[in-house]
């Protein structure tokens, strides 16, 4: 498929290459994070070319195709649309022209192992009378919460998100704010000084597993989550995500950018301290004025730079990082629907912290787990075959440094998970699969370039935060910079785009050279 973005594009570049003197910029990876770059840079001026090692741009967000079925890979929600309309802005384009959002009612569906529910939804009102039917004392206590979520979001997403962290003077500006809202306290210490009701507290931490994080661990910063969903709503694109990767290429083909796929990066080319380009695992060498990565930080210090450029980010202190969670996500097609299940659902399972501290301490696989489980034809039935349902089951994992053969494991553990959806939500489901897919720690290591197989990265605790993670402006490489999860502000779609909005800033309008 992305044959046509390249070829659509290609006559468009290669006609510039003789008569175009804008700066060029490589961006390599064509996740949300690049393909914001890619716009943000082509409107300072530079000529922009977008490196894909997949045969389609999306990256984490790729799209797949299989049996009249449509698969979002990974990201399935949309928060703080204003972040892609901004996008659209900047090239003199409309968002809501390209795609269709649709909002979710309710955004989540909870369901605990003893089979209580609770919809969380952006109606307060509705929220709170759930609380009631779980704990009435905790009533007063949502509230509370809500409020200390909104001192965050101030803090955190108005005030830091799409700021640059590249020197200790930026983390000490913000640092007398962070002190007074007790970072160092985690989500789930913060909820639990407001909600007392145990599957509760549940409810309103597991927000941080949607970027990489322990609950128990990362900074409370991050309950910022709960009143950005309330104030901004969440939302689905008709078309699956896979559409909004679609309307963002098509911002860069109208600036003259190129997308090209089946084109690997194998290595970042250094002279004297200075990006000077790429070279291709096919042994094509492009130049460039800059380049942006959005692959894997970790993947792009530790794989792609020549440890002898790398005096920060060397490879001991890339391997005794924190990297977030894996992943094993089943991706499946039904014969008939399942009109009762929501959009989205969360699957608990009998433990919670436990689980957690296998998942991220102890780096074993349990014998239990919670899922994440997507239903997109709940909004929108085009994803399948008419009379059929498209899902996928998403299982936090340890990463690679767990024990586990994924070629060996990977459908006993799907069998396990099919069963789990079967006694839960989905009945009969085993005798009504028409089609299936797996994506697991290894492939996201093997395809996507993921250290360690992680899901999304470094782990946001508070000692990989802000000026803590690798920068936006690399530390070791002039004219390199990096977005997506791995640096400031961390994993998420809206983090990974306000990333591209922090480099925006950290680079200067190209400066045309006229004959």
């Amino acid at each position: 498929m992305c044959l046509i973005y390249m070829n659509i594009a290609q006559s468009a570049f290669e006609s510039l290459t003789t008569t175009d003197s804008r700066p060029t910029a490589i961006v390599i990876g064509t996740g949300f994070g690049g393909l914001a770059a890619a716009i943000r840079l082509g409107a300072k001026g530079y000529r922009v070319h977008m490196l894909e090692k997949l045969d389609a741009p999306g990256g984490r967000a790729y799209v797949y195709h299989q049996d009249g079925f449509t698969f979002d890979a990974g990201p399935t929600i949309v928060t703080a649309p204003f972040l892609l309309e901004e996008l659209w802005q900047l090239c003199g384009k409309q968002f809501s022209d390209d795609v269709d959002l649709r909002p979710m009612d309710p955004f989540f569906r909870l369901r605990f192992d003893d089979g209580r529910i609770f919809d969380y939804c952006g109606d307060k009102s509705r929220n709170l009378e759930q609380i009631k039917n779980y704990c009435a004392d905790d009533v007063a206590g949502y509230e509370a919460y809500l409020g200390a979520s909104e001192k965050r979001y101030k803090v955190g997403f108005e005030g830091l998100v799409d700021k640059p962290f590249d020197s200790l003077m930026a983390l000490f500006r913000f640092l007398p704010e962070l002190i007074k809202l007790r970072s160092d306290r985690s989500v789930y210490r913060l909820v639990s000084r407001y909600i007392r009701d145990p599957q509760l507290r549940m409810t309103m931490s597991f927000h941080p597993l949607l970027i990489g994080g322990n609950p128990f661990s990362v900074t409370s910063v991050y309950t910022l989550i709960s009143y950005l969903e309330q104030r901004w709503g969440v939302w689905s694109a008709m078309g699956g995500t896979g559409s909004i990767v679609k309307g963002m290429a098509g911002l860069i083909e109208g600036q003259g950018g190129k997308i090209e796929c089946n084109a690997e990066v194998e290595e970042i080319l250094v002279e004297n301290g200075n990006a000077k380009g790429v070279r291709l695992r096919d042994g094509r060498v492009l130049h460039s004025d800059l380049i942006v990565s959005n692959a894997d930080a970790a993947w792009t210090y530790r794989h792609l730079i020549d440890a002898r450029h790398r005096k920060r980010w060397t490879d001991r202190k890339i391997e005794r990082s924190h990297y977030s969670n894996g992943l094993f996500v089943w991706y499946f097609g039904t014969q008939g629907k399942y009109e009762d299940v929501p959009h989205h659902s969360v699957i608990l399972g009998p433990r919670y912290r436990g689980l957690l501290d296998d998942i991220f301490k102890r780096k074993v696989l349990a014998d239990d787990f919670s899922l994440y489980l997507h239903r997109p034809t709940e909004t929108d039935p085009s994803m399948a075959p008419e009379g059929c349902d498209a899902f996928y089951a998403l299982a936090p994992v340890p990463h690679l440094d767990a024990d586990v053969d994924w070629t060996e494991y990977a459908e006993t553990f799907r069998q396990r998970i099919c069963q789990r959806l079967e006694d839960t939500m989905l009945p009969g489901l085993s005798d009504r699969i028409v089609t299936s897919r797996l994506l697991t720690p290894q492939d996201f290591q093997d395809r996507l370039c993921s250290f360690k197989g992680a899901g999304f990265s470094f782990e946001p605790r508070i000692t990989q935060s802000a000026w803590f993670r690798p920068h936006n402006r690399s530390e070791d490489v002039k004219g390199l910079y990096l977005v997506g999860a791995g640096t400031h502000p961390g994993a998420g779609m809206p983090a990974v785009i306000s990333s591209a909005k922090v480099i925006d800033q950290l680079i200067p309008a190209a400066v045309t050279q006229h004959a």
